[in-house]
């Protein structure tokens, strides 16, 4: 069976792992979904990932979720830009998360980037997800 948002699918993972206070948690690789990771991992919303392979020969994704003062590092995690209706932002358009206190992940001609890097290279793009 094919998946028709494997974004959102890592999204939903980690926001159960999260509420089920898991350590590790596991998910399909793909490109899109380690640059995610890396921009969660640059803020400081996760520890880090790993690649590996899993019993069946599949290559995934082994997520290190973090906490902090007993808590999620990750309190609120949505997906923004879906597949029936995608979302774009232009710079100027772009609003602060929960201002500031949050960040707004896009998809730019640059790669994938935090709402400050995008600010920084002063480029626009697709809304991904929002994270606080």
């Amino acid at each position: 069976m094919t998946m028709t948002d494997p974004l959102g699918d890592m999204l939903t993972r980690i926001r159960n792992g999260l509420h089920a206070n898991k350590r590790t948690i596991k998910t399909p690789v793909s490109k899109l979904r380690q640059n995610v990771l890396e921009v969660l991992q640059r803020e400081g919303f996760i520890r880090g990932y790993s690649e590996g392979v899993d019993e069946r020969g599949h290559p995934e994704l082994t997520i290190e979720l973090k906490y902090q003062d007993g808590g999620p590092a990750i309190k609120e995690i949505t997906r923004i830009s879906k597949p029936g209706r995608r979302v774009y932002s232009g710079i100027g358009d772009l609003a602060r998360v929960y201002n500031g206190l949050g960040i707004a992940i896009l998809s730019t001609p640059r790669g994938v980037m935090s709402d400050n890097e995008a600010r920084t290279a002063h480029v626009g793009g697709e809304v991904l997800c929002h994270v606080l």
